[in-house]
């Protein structure tokens, strides 16, 4: 079993990769760089697929909406 990634990973990679960001474009750079298989975890919660952290990140507020899609900040 792999280890899980912090969700902080997975938001430097999109600072990492300057610009905007879809739901789908988000997975897959996910996926690309973590692997499919790979879990998350955060302070608060843990064993969490891409999916899930998308969706816990966004009702952190940790995505900020723009033209080109979303981002997050520094």
């Amino acid at each position: 079993m792999s280890e899980s990634v912090h969700g902080h990973a997975v938001m430097e990679m999109m600072l990492e990769q300057a610009g905007g960001f879809t739901r789908d474009s988000l997975r897959a750079a996910i996926d690309a760089r973590f692997g499919r298989d790979a879990r998350f975890h955060t302070c608060s919660a843990s064993e969490m697929d891409a999916e899930a952290l998308i969706d816990f990140l966004a009702k952190r507020g940790k995505f900020i909406e723009s033209e080109q899609g979303f981002q997050t900040r520094a």
